[in-house]
């Protein structure tokens, strides 16, 4: 007896004194919303940032996307160092460098300095969201509660999405740019005490020593990698562009071989060998490459083509959010009904349809059609990314949650990324030649006019007359049309990826061991101290010390669940 009633103090003690799983959930959302919040609350700032601080195009890509490159630059190195370390202490750490970059941030005078400061978010960022998918994973086991919970994160995160633009444009309309960060600070200063006290701390198989040398090989081949791409994006083919996409190829090779050889790796790439998983991936990557670019390219079109005001262009994209959490609350229904092939073929499906139905934006307003296109939109790529989360949770074993959920977050950081990157470029690309030869503008003129369209509505008001107004126009008519020119390549990646999703599971398998049944489905009525049941120890399940005993739902309950991050 004293030896069960010890492995069973011992598991309350690393479930952080019996938290419930639901609890965690709920401390998991908030971290969820603090990075949520900060990913979109950007966007409504970009032209307010670009007339104060006058960064160059180079420069403005890399205070939006320092922090989305950064963080998945990191994730493979944070996400197995919590499985040593545990997960808890990774993602307090990470909640303190947040909000201190955040106010750095929030007081950053230069370009430069706000790109810094955008970086440590991303460092931050990096510690924060694989610690919060590993718990997820552990603490539920059964896969229709885990859609469920998936769900419930999914709709903080569409609620993060919703609230970072209105809460940017009121801050906009009554303080300067950088109060937007520090709406993270007072979010930090509640998830420290309460994530001490309540998220319950978690590691991964121990086996073997961690491998620095691996980690620090995939931090630096992906920072290049994407660094490369970066540079690629502003138009440089020169040996400052080359030398880093081809530096960040060769250490993601070095990485991978030294990953194969190794008896205990940083992460098992055997999981890629499964089809589910490395299909999950890849559609991960391409749903995120094109929700970011278009969503900051339309905060944009809001603010500086129609004119709308910060707090207005808030309001014009929460429909798209708000079709998000509609498409997660009806998640789970829909991957039991249809499976993860069909749910994120139709997703991308769906997306595409909004986008090809965009392109009919103009230089007037024309509100029906934006909400039109911004539900289908929300709705389609949530449901894209609930079905190919979920598949990629399910798929990895359960020891590997650390490994998985970094893999899972630096595919979709990464997408983010580069989504910035390769539509910003596009969009540049067919935006510069239409100001070339404007009438009555100077070439020099022009040249700055063709850096942003934010640019070259300070360099017509500096003109002044006929070339000032000329040159407003002409702006205004080449943004549009590199609009236009950049939602059909983002349509065209997005049939690619309904494609891609045709490798997916056709119906939705939960493994009967997994399953809850007979008398663990209803909760415990043991006392806490009391031994596990006879044959098992606290080590015999994954999840033992991470939360209640898994309680059955009945079925029409979950499928409730919804979908997972926009």
């Amino acid at each position: 007896m004293s030896g069960t009633t010890t492995a069973a103090a011992l598991r309350r003690r690393a479930a952080g004194a019996g938290a419930n799983r639901w609890v965690v959930l709920v401390v998991l959302c908030v971290s969820l919303l603090l990075v949520a919040v900060d990913a979109t609350v950007l966007h409504v700032a970009v032209p307010a940032v670009t007339e104060d601080l006058k960064p160059g195009a180079v420069e403005l890509l890399w205070i939006v996307d320092a922090y989305p490159l950064v963080c998945a630059s990191l994730l493979i190195l944070f996400g197995t160092l919590g499985d040593r370390v545990g997960r808890r202490r990774v993602l307090l750490l990470g909640y303190t460098l947040f909000g201190v970059a955040s106010a750095m941030a929030a007081f950053a005078d230069d370009a430069h300095l706000l790109i810094v400061a955008r970086a440590l978010l991303g460092v931050g960022g990096a510690m924060i969201m694989p610690a919060t998918l590993s718990i997820l994973r552990q603490v539920f086991p059964d896969r229709r509660e885990r859609a469920l919970a998936i769900g419930i994160w999914s709709a903080v995160a569409a609620v993060g999405a919703a609230v970072g633009p209105l809460l940017g444009g009121f801050l906009l309309e009554h303080f300067w740019w950088g109060s937007v960060f520090l709406v993270n600070i007072p979010l930090m200063l509640v998830s420290l005490p309460v994530g001490r006290i309540l998220l319950p701390e978690s590691k991964g198989d121990s086996d073997g020593p961690w491998d620095v040398v691996g980690a620090l090989t995939a931090a630096a081949g992906l920072f290049a990698m994407v660094l490369g791409v970066k540079r690629l994006g502003a138009g440089e083919l020169g040996a400052a562009t080359l030398l880093p996409l081809a530096a960040g190829v060769v250490l993601l090779v070095l990485f991978v071989r030294r990953q194969r050889r190794r008896e205990h790796p940083l992460l098992d790439l055997r999981m890629f060998s499964r089809p589910a998983f490395s299909t999950s991936v890849g559609c991960i990557v391409l749903a995120m490459l094109a929700l970011v670019g278009l969503e900051l390219i339309a905060a944009q079109y809001l603010q500086l083509v129609l004119g709308l005001s910060p707090l207005e262009t808030g309001l014009r994209l929460v429909p798209l959010t708000f079709a998000a959490m509609a498409a997660g609350l009806a998640g789970a229904r829909m991957l039991r009904r249809f499976g993860p092939r069909r749910m994120v073929s139709l997703g991308f499906c769906l997306t595409a349809g909004a986008v090809v139905l965009l392109t009919a934006m103009g230089g007037d307003d024309n509100a029906p059609l934006l909400l039109g296109g911004f539900v289908l939109l929300g709705f389609g790529l949530e449901t894209t990314l609930f079905g190919a989360y979920e598949s990629m949770l399910s798929e990895a074993p359960q020891d590997q949650a650390g490994g998985a959920a970094a893999i899972g977050e630096t595919s979709y950081q990464l997408g983010a990324g580069i989504g910035i990157a390769l539509l910003g470029s596009v969009m540049n690309a067919a935006y510069a030649p239409g100001l070339s030869q404007v009438p009555g503008v100077p070439a020099s003129a022009s040249a700055a006019a063709a850096h942003s369209l934010g640019e070259a509505y300070e360099v017509a008001a500096r003109l002044g007359g006929p070339a000032g107004e000329a040159l407003r126009l002409a702006a205004r008519h080449s943004f549009v049309h590199g609009l236009h020119v950049t939602l059909l390549v983002s349509a065209g990646l997005l049939l690619a990826g309904a494609a891609m999703a045709l490798r997916l599971p056709r119906l939705m398998h939960c493994d009967p061991e997994e399953t809850p049944s007979g008398p663990a489905s209803a909760p415990s009525s043991a006392p806490s101290g009391s031994a596990p049941a006879s044959g098992t120890t606290a080590e015999a399940s994954p999840a033992a010390g991470l939360g209640s005993t898994p309680m059955r739902m009945p079925a029409q309950r979950e499928s409730r669940g919804s979908g997972v991050k926009v």
